[in-house]
């Protein structure tokens, strides 16, 4: 799957709009409508890019973003607000708490999609690239292929999203649990050792003869894609 986008807005419609076209779109989106739960979400798996709404039941939108700015693990997140507020000087103080984009509603969503790929791009130019790319493999996006030198490797769509996922954050351990959530989502009723049976498939099909193999196991822990692979 594509970035992952928190979206914190309290209004059901908008809410679902969002997610559909997101998802749509190839990211994956989890949503909240409480700012009380931002922190919380967050520290469960860190979203490539927040979309926040400004009036908020409980905690603004406006205070969420000061509390994410607020936490090294979480104050380079790019977010965008979302808010029926025009005036020039409540989107001055939007942008000035912390945000770095800003659309007002009723907003376009062909518009809000362009900022995001726009945004993420600049700051995480690894969540929107049609390639990744780690020494002789090659996972393509557009076309759901991949390479390794000149062998193609095919895989099932899972172990596609799986592969992808891992790539994105070469280095980063993921917890079987984690795993699960990301790729095969959240309401998936599948156990932890499906994780360790596809990881398992994925590795038959990546590595050859004495090929290294670049899915590193953590034990007691989970998976990551090894940094190292092809350095």
């Amino acid at each position: 799957m594509g970035a992952s986008i928190l979206v914190i807005e309290d209004e059901e419609p908008i809410q679902q709009l969002l997610k559909y076209n997101l998802e749509a779109e190839g990211y994956r989106a989890r949503c909240s409508a409480h700012g009380e739960d931002a922190a919380f979400m967050i520290a469960d798996e860190r979203p490539d890019l927040i979309l926040l709404d400004w009036m908020l039941p409980g905690i603004s939108g406006i205070e969420v973003c000061r509390l994410v700015r607020a936490k090294p693990e979480s104050r380079d997140i790019p977010i965008i607000m979302l808010t029926a507020r025009s005036e020039e000087a409540e989107r001055v103080r939007g942008l000035a708490t912390g945000a770095d984009d800003y659309l007002v509603k009723p907003f376009s969503v062909p518009e809000l999609l362009a900022r995001i790929k726009s945004i993420l791009r600049r700051v995480n130019p690894e969540s929107v690239a049609d390639q990744l790319v780690a020494g002789d493999l090659v996972l393509d996006r557009a076309t759901r292929r991949i390479s390794r030198g000149q062998r193609d490797i095919n895989l099932s769509p899972t172990e596609f999203r799986l592969l992808e996922q891992l790539m994105r954050n070469p280095g980063r351990v993921y917890s079987r649990a984690q795993l699960l959530d990301t790729v095969w989502g959240r309401d998936a009723f599948v156990d932890e050792r499906t994780v360790d049976v596809h990881v398992g498939r994925l590795r038959k099909s990546l590595s050859r003869g004495k090929e290294p193999d670049p899915v590193r196991t953590v034990r007691a822990t989970g998976y990551a894609f090894d940094e190292r692979f092809g350095k």
